[in-house]
């Protein structure tokens, strides 16, 4: 390198030396501590001792671990489908020529802009069986609603209205998708007389695989690892543990038990489950996509 170039990199060093130092410090230094803690016994307070794969044999004789397992997955595969598909077809409402549309695409969006916290606090009230509005609500219906937070049976479904309700974003997302679907296409199959159901199965679907999949992939990442609403609406998992997602026992376990190096355990365990399930959904969903510029 000559003496500019050496001094130009020195520069574009110093430049980007902030972002350099958080990524160590904040992002690559945490990663490397949580591998190596996972197979120690650690409990923040005095220095930890290596106990090898112990903290990992130990998950699979942990009756609350799969607890928190199943009811995450209870939620990922109710929660993610639907949400998907009431996120299409509230874009597909939209992306329709109505007056107002703008305003309607505000409505549905708004949900996703309040802040966790705020939100929770909202549901608390709405979820109340005894003065909720939604009971009250289905009451006009002659229908007795359920004790939403207290009833174990209905605790995940409650939290699965919960986040369908905030699917502002997925319906942003494919709205925009929509709005690029080539218009001579639906013109050429008016010609061709189909309908409304052949276009959108033909046409829309193929066109707009691309992003399904992204909110795909997305979906099963966040909803794995569902924590906020239902940590502050249920705090310990609700009654008998049956909201106890895995993050949640993640978060007990590394904060309220001081068991720090199980709980890295199973963050790592978490990370193997996901990118299990994200090569699954792509190597299953790799022929249906369709990429226009291939």
């Amino acid at each position: 390198m000559s003496p500019s170039e050496k001094r130009n990199l020195w520069i574009g060093l110093t430049f980007v030396s902030p972002w350099l130092v958080g990524f160590l410090a904040f992002t690559l230094f945490p990663i490397c501590a949580s591998i190596y803690l996972s197979f120690c016994d650690y409990d923040v307070l005095t220095k930890p001792v290596w106990v090898g794969m112990l903290n990992y044999r130990y998950m699979f004789t942990d009756k609350i671990f799969w607890k928190s397992l199943y009811n995450t997955f209870y939620f990922t595969v109710l929660s993610l489908p639907l949400g998907m598909v009431v996120s299409l077809l509230l874009a597909a409402l939209l992306n329709q020529p109505v007056r107002g549309k703008s305003v309607f695409r505000s409505i549905f969006f708004l949900p996703s802009l309040i802040p966790v916290v705020a939100s929770s606090m909202v549901w608390l009230w709405i979820l109340n069986g005894n003065f909720g509005i939604l009971n009250y609500a289905l009451g006009w219906f002659h229908i007795k609603g359920p004790q939403w937070l207290a009833d174990e049976k209905w605790t995940k479904p409650a939290l699965i209205l919960m986040a369908i309700w905030g699917c502002g974003n997925g319906v942003v997302i494919y709205l925009a998708a929509l709005q690029d679907v080539p218009r001579s296409l639906y013109e050429s199959a008016d010609i061709d007389g189909a309908n409304g159901w052949v276009k959108f199965c033909h046409i829309t679907i193929p066109m707009i695989s691309p992003v399904l999949y992204f909110n795909l992939i997305m979906g099963i990442i966040s909803s794995l690892q569902v924590f906020a609403s239902a940590y502050i609406m249920l705090g310990g998992g609700g009654p008998h543990r049956s909201a106890l997602f895995y993050v949640v026992y993640l978060y007990q376990n590394a904060f309220d038990y001081r068991q720090m190096g199980y709980a890295s355990a199973m963050a790592w365990m978490l990370f193997m489950i996901i990118l299990f399930l994200t090569w699954a959904a792509t190597r299953l969903t790799r022929k249906l996509i369709y990429y226009g510029g291939e």
